[in-house]
């Protein structure tokens, strides 16, 4: 096998791994970085209903994949990427966060259809965040005036 034979798939794929990293990257997302933060305790009655109502089919919501749930517990120690958030020691509690700030939160467990519509409300602030923070970025400035 020759060299020429060997070298044409390489030069393909670092053309396609090319085109597909420009394309992730150009893709406009939603804040990859934001998370809702649940707060919980070993014996909770309201986590362990929300276990049950809502942890099944929360990742394959659209709220679950703009804010992928992390859970951490009451009993354990903070991890330092969250150290800006204030702990209370009720559970759950649930923190949106994103970017190293907290956007808004859930106290306790409100039931099914309460708590989407909690979090719909913490989503649309989210949006409302990630929109002024763009409208504030120079680029975005000049393309809107060009």
């Amino acid at each position: 096998m020759t060299w020429a034979r060997i070298r044409q798939p390489l030069k393909f794929f670092s053309l396609a791994a090319l085109l597909a990293a420009t394309f992730i990257a150009l893709t406009p997302r939603h804040s990859a970085a934001a998370e809702l933060v649940m707060f919980e305790q070993p014996g909770c009655e309201w986590c362990q209903t929300f276990d049950r109502e809502i942890a099944p089919i929360y990742d394959k919501t659209e709220e679950g994949r703009r804010a992928p749930l992390r859970r951490v517990a009451l009993d354990a120690a903070l991890p330092a990427e969250l150290s800006f958030i204030r702990v209370e020691r009720l559970a759950p509690v649930f923190v949106l966060v994103d970017k190293g700030r907290e956007i808004g939160r859930i106290r306790g467990y409100p039931g099914e259809e309460n708590f989407w519509g909690l979090l719909d409300v913490l989503i649309q602030k989210l949006d409302a965040a990630i929109g002024s923070e763009r409208a504030r970025m120079p680029g975005r400035l000049l393309q809107a005036n060009g």
